[in-house]
Parts: C-alpha cells; structure tokens; sequence
C-alpha cells in the first residue's frame, strides 16, 4: 500500500512515500526548486517520491495532507475579528492565497496529482506527533511537539503506544515557544523561520541579563511549563511585524538592522531567550514524566531543532533516552501524516526498529558515476577518476592538508543537516578553520559555529555523551582530556572576542563554552563517510572532521551534480569529490 505525505503552503513544504508503513522516499521542494524554504506545493519532490517508489498517482492508496486548512482558516478570521480594526493590512495580505488555494486542498491536490483517490488531513501537531514517534526505536514513550503554530495548537504532548498515538494536552496560539523565539530572532535583525540557529549559536557568547525581564514581563510561566505571553509586546496578532513598540522600549531599542555589528546586547539577548527556551522546554519535560510515567520521549517539531535544548533534556536523565525527527520542522510533517494514516487511521501494526526506521534520514535523491561523468563531460569539467578503494584515503589527505572539500555521495539528506550525503568537510583540528569555512566558503557571520562528525563507536572519547546523535541535534560538551588551558587573559575575554581562541585539540568545532553539536557516523547508514573518517582517524590519530552542509549563505542545500558543482566553483572551496570522480579548484 503506497501513501503519500505531503506538507505546504507555510515553509519547507515537502513530500514522503512509505509503502506498507516504510519509508522508500522523502525530500523538501526547495532543493529542487532552488528557492529556500520553499513554501510552494510541493510538486518537484512529489515527483521525485513517485519515482523512487516506481510509481505513478494512479497507484496510489492515500494521500495525506498534514494539517486541517479551514481549522486554520478559521483561526486566521477570528485573530482577525479579535483584534479588527488593527489587522487589515496582515489581514488582507493573507487572504488571495487562502481563497485562490489553501482552502480548496483536496481539489489543488486532486489536480495537480491527477489523483482521484481519499486524502486524509491529520491535524497539525498529531502529524507532528506521528512523525516522532513511529519512526523511534521505541515501542511506547511520550512525546512533545513544539513549534510556531499549527491550526490552533503551538506544543503539545501525548503517548504513543504500539500503532497508537494520543495527545492529552496543548498549547493554544497566540501563546507559543516558537513565535517567542521568532520574535527575539526577529528583533536580532536576523530572518523567522531561518534565523533561529543564528540566535542560538550567538547565545554563548553573551550573557544571561535579560533572563529575568523576559520572565516577568512577556510570560506568565507555570510550573507545567505552559505560559501566557503578554502579547501588549508583540504584533503578530494584527501586524506584519514580531514584535511591538512596547517590546523595543523594554529591551533598549527598534530591531537590529541586519547589516550592523552584531553588539554585547545582541549576544545577551541571544543567550536570554535561549535559557528562557530551555526553562520552560524542561518545565515541560518534567510534566510530561508526571503525567505520563513514560521512559522514552520523542520530540518533533522546529523547537526540537534546538540542539543546545535537547543536549540539556539528555543530560537531565528525566528520560532514559530521547529520540528527535531529524526533519523536526514541517518538513517532517509530510512524513507524519503518511505515518499517521498507515498506523492511526488503517491501524496498521507497528514494530520498531532496533535504531530508528528513519535510514540515517538518506531519503532523497542520489546520482551514479555514471551520471555523475555524463554532467562532467558534456561541460568538459576536467577531473580525476579514483578507485573505489582509493575514496577515503585520498581524501583523508587532502583534509588534513587544510583543503576544504566539497563531498557529494549517495542520498540526499530529509530535514535541515547535512548528514555526510550533501557536506562541505574540514579539519577540526585547524586553529583556523572556523573562520576559513565561515567566510571564504559559507560567507556567513563569523560567530556561527560548525559540527563535528565523528566515528559512532568514539563519541565519548571526545565528548560527555554516552549515546548516538546521528541526525546532529544534540549538543554535547567536549570532554575535558582534550580541552587546552585557558590563559588568564583568554579567560578574561568576553564577547567576540573570544571567537579566535583555540579550546580544544579539535578547535574548529569546539564552541566558546566547549560545547559541539555532534553527529556520530556509523558504518551500517553511511558507509562511504564512515570509512572516509576511518581513514582519517587511521593515517593522523583523529576520529573526528568537520562536517557543514553543502551550500552557500541564504541557498538550499545541493542536491544535483549541478548545484554541487556551481557551489564549488562560486566560493574559495579546494576539492570537489562527487562519487569517484575528484575535481580540484587548481585546474
């Protein structure tokens, strides 16, 4: 039985195929469309999806579409009508799209299929629901799904039990972790829905100041961890901006102009708001086990990509374990509605795998050398053809030469990381990496961070964690064995001053409190990045390599030889390895 999963119309629209309740494909449309966070309907990926299934619309069983559109519709109306006169120009903006699209889903996807069979429409959260917990290793656990805003709900949380899923409690808009995150993301002078690892990569090296006037003046929050927000501080009741007039006075100023320098009030309120995240998530948590007495928890939704978050949740031990969707954000929503029909509405049976059923999160497109050299040699691409068994070797050279190479094997990555499929890769070893990569490669700020990725089987003799984190959402701290002592002056630093300081033997991807981002890398999802860290470790004593997603400031993430190759040569990259043909920037 083949069902379709198809989210849209918000961002990161995306689509997914499981057939008899196992994921054959699933991909986001802004890698094909080359527009970020495409919002669109989904129609290249859906394409994509059928294709790698083998199939065409006519065979298909179900079609789910992950939220309720007049739910949504109708929350819109009475936002409106609450706060009316106020919000005519939001108003009047979001109607043409409603009334043209949105509200006639099942005709836009009838037509644009030419699909004639049911469509299902999970409700928000429940799609992100099933998305954390049908593809966990976990036959039961709680769950919690936290974001922006659905159709009414903005977090919520449940069981899941076998093939069943239940949510006891939520949220309801105007309230939300996501769009209180939004909003300081938006006043930082950094994009919504885009911005947000910004914040939180800036966080440390600020400051807790603001922590406080966050707590007592915009929430009211609850032991449970659910909150009001003060919403005289923010505007995007009845407004086309996040935050209000009221908001800028409390914290000292109108938004940050993008194109200004990033200040140590900035960086205090990055770190603010991310402590304040981080209260009310484990204020959350700790309900949650109350009231659930579960073992397990599984997460999903954008505010599960806060990585810092969800490294802190671990180390809580108020769980025995916590497992993420990689495509947490709405992305991962196409995959939940095709989860929930299978398991929820046909009560399907469900029996997890020993990891997780999400294959590394390797869903989308991949490209033999045989397409690979067509692309080559049809643009007369000079290149060198390795062995197969030359690959990992050789570039295990060339990274610790301090070349940065562009890695382009297998499938595809489903959700926001580059897994070792689509990575621009580096040695964490260099002092001056970071800001290589950030500048000459990534042309982005030079605060943000980069991830290590490191062997699966070596993760705790590098850092304080004791478990795998395939899909890079955890943050660890790195262990103190490979940390260098700090001078007194270098401990006296504050601010981006302390960016060029060395902390570890690794320093690329050491943070400036030593925390990581990892990702552990393990033989049986991605043999050919594993062996290629293997080698690495093998010839200079290092198990660990930067790993960044393969793209350039502001654009998707490659998907095609193509784009690869246009990404390559339009930055300061050296190498480009695409299957085994190796193309260096010198020739």
């Amino acid at each position: 039985m083949n069902i379709l999963g198809i989210s849209a119309f918000y961002h990161d629209s995306a689509a997914a195929l499981i057939r008899d309740g196992k994921i054959i494909a699933a991909a986001q449309e802004e890698r094909f469309s080359r527009k970020k966070h495409d919002h669109s309907f989904p129609k290249n990926c859906i394409n994509y999806c059928l294709k790698a299934g083998g199939i065409g619309a006519k065979d298909l069983d179900f079609v789910a579409f992950y939220d309720k559109p007049f739910l949504k519709f109708e929350r819109i109306l009475e936002t409106y009508l609450a706060t009316a006169p106020k919000g005519i120009r939001s108003f009047l903006k979001a109607m043409p799209l409603w009334l043209k699209q949105k509200l006639w889903m099942k005709d836009l996807i009838s037509r644009e299929l030419g699909y004639t069979g049911k469509i299902i429409f999970p409700e928000h959260h429940a799609s992100h629901a099933a998305s954390a917990f049908y593809p966990s290793p976990f036959e039961r656990a709680a769950f919690l799904t936290m974001d922006g805003v659905g159709e009414w709900a903005t977090s919520s949380f449940g069981v899941g039990n076998g093939k069943g899923i239940k949510i006891i409690a939520d949220i309801k808009f105007p309230n939300s972790l996501g769009l209180l995150y939004s909003a300081f993301t938006y006043y930082l002078g950094f994009k919504i829905n885009d911005g947000e690892y910004k914040v939180m990569g800036l966080a440390p090296y600020g400051e807790a100041k603001y922590k406080d006037l966050i707590l007592t003046k915009l929430l009211d929050l609850k032991e449970d961890g659910s909150f009001r927000m003060n919403q005289e501080y923010f505007n995007y009741l009845s407004g086309l901006t996040m935050t209000s007039a009221k908001f800028h006075e409390l914290f000292g100023g109108p938004p940050k102009d993008p194109k200004s320098e990033v200040t140590k009030r900035h960086m205090d309120l990055a770190r603010s708001i991310q402590e304040v995240v981080e209260e009310i998530v484990m204020r959350m948590a700790r309900h949650i086990k109350k009231e659930t007495g579960e073992d397990y928890l599984c997460l999903a939704g954008g505010v599960a990509l806060n990585c810092v978050a969800n490294g802190k949740l671990l180390r809580s031990r108020l769980f025995k374990d916590v497992w993420i969707q990689p495509a947490a954000g709405d992305a991962g929503g196409a995959l939940g509605a095709a989860f929930f029909t299978w398991h929820q509405y046909l009560k399907k049976d469900r029996t997890p795998e020993p990891e997780d059923s999400m294959q590394g999160a390797y869903l989308g497109p991949s490209f033999n050398d045989a397409e690979i050299k067509k692309f080559l040699d049809e643009n007369s691409i000079s290149f060198e053809e390795l062995l197969e068994s030359k690959i990992s070797g050789r570039i295990a050279d060339l990274v610790a030469q301090e070349k940065v190479v562009g890695w382009f094997q297998g499938r595809m990555e489903f959700g926001p990381r580059a897994l070792g499929s689509r990575s621009i890769i580096g040695d964490a070893r260099s002092p001056k990496m970071q800001s290589v990569l950030n500048l000459k490669i990534k042309f982005r700020e030079s605060f943000r961070p980069f991830a290590p990725a490191i062997l699966a089987e070596r993760v705790s003799d590098y850092f304080d964690l004791d478990r795998p984190s395939p899909y890079m959402l955890l943050v660890a701290v790195v262990n103190k064995k490979h940390r260098l002592k700090m001078t007194a002056e270098a401990e006296n630093l504050f601010g981006i001053q302390k960016l060029n300081i060395a902390r570890s033997d690794v320093p690329a991807i050491t943070h400036v409190d030593y925390s990581a981002r990892v990702q552990t890398v393990h033989k049986e999802t991605n043999p050919r990045f594993y062996e290629l860290i293997a080698a690495f470790d093998h010839k200079y004593k290092c198990p660990v390599i930067i790993n960044t997603s393969f793209n350039l400031s502001d654009e998707p993430i490659v998907c095609r030889p193509e784009e690869a190759y246009s990404t390559f040569v339009r930055c300061e990259m050296d190498y480009l390895i695409m299957g085994r043909y190796l193309v260096s920037k010198s020739k």
